[in-house]
């Protein structure tokens, strides 16, 4: 039942739904809010973007292709304000190409129309319980004693504060995606071993992945780009 996957769920999560078909839109939005969530569902892309100015959701559920705008550009809306949002995009198109846009702008998973709603309902529990804490952790642990070295993984000018899903590197934090950072965290962790794509998408992701090795390689050159002076190199 729809209901025994969110209790695995404890605190109340907010979701955003920015599909402009009515029937799917509020479909997600039923079964999400029987399953303990806090739903906001919109159908165009301004009404996305007020919405977007007045909270910050730990799950966004964007349809690419909106009669006013492109949820594409609402991701990177939710990526400008600093939020820590796990982005899911809905679409029609199931063209690699456009994937690996998606990816790029700071989405962090893909689902092609038609699909199961409870599927990805299950597949947003999963995410849930993995991202926990992720959006409001920061100000809500920044007080917190420095004693819990437990939650910091070094490497080198690289910190990784895990209690506070916060990155530094020189001094200076480093903003990053869900995705980013628990692909970060993992090779840092097993620094020095060697990993198939496989091995980096079932430690990270749940559930199929599609075109895998180009999305794995999308998020670790986004990384680059924002952890080493010279990514390129």
């Amino acid at each position: 039942m729809i209901g025994k996957l969110g209790k695995e769920v404890k605190a109340l999560k907010k979701i955003l739904i920015v599909e402009d078909d009515q029937l799917l839109n509020r479909t997600l939005a039923y079964n999400l809010t029987s399953d303990g969530y806090e739903v906001i569902s919109v159908f165009n892309f301004d009404s996305a973007v007020r919405k977007l100015r007045e909270n910050e959701f730990d799950v966004a559920l964007l349809d690419i292709n909106l009669p006013d705008g492109s949820g594409l550009d609402l991701c990177e809306e939710i990526r400008n304000r600093g939020q820590h949002t796990y982005i899911i995009f809905i679409t029609a198109n199931d063209k690699e190409s456009d994937m690996l846009k998606g990816y790029e702008v700071g989405g962090a998973d893909y689902v092609t129309k038609p699909f199961n709603p409870i599927e990805l309902i299950a597949r947003i529990n999963a995410l849930i319980r993995r991202y926990t804490k992720l959006g409001s952790s920061i100000n809500e642990s920044a007080s917190k004693s420095e004693t819990s070295n437990i939650n910091i993984i070094q490497d080198g000018e690289l910190i990784i504060n895990d209690e506070l899903k916060q990155v530094i590197v020189d001094d200076k934090e480093v903003k990053l995606t869900p995705t980013e950072y628990n692909i970060l965290k993992f090779l840092t962790k097993n620094k020095g071993k060697v990993f198939s794509i496989e091995d980096i998408y079932t430690n990270v992701w749940d559930g199929e992945c599609y075109a895998a090795e180009n999305v794995i390689a999308v998020h670790i050159r986004h990384i680059r780009e924002k952890i080493e002076i010279n990514p390129k190199e």
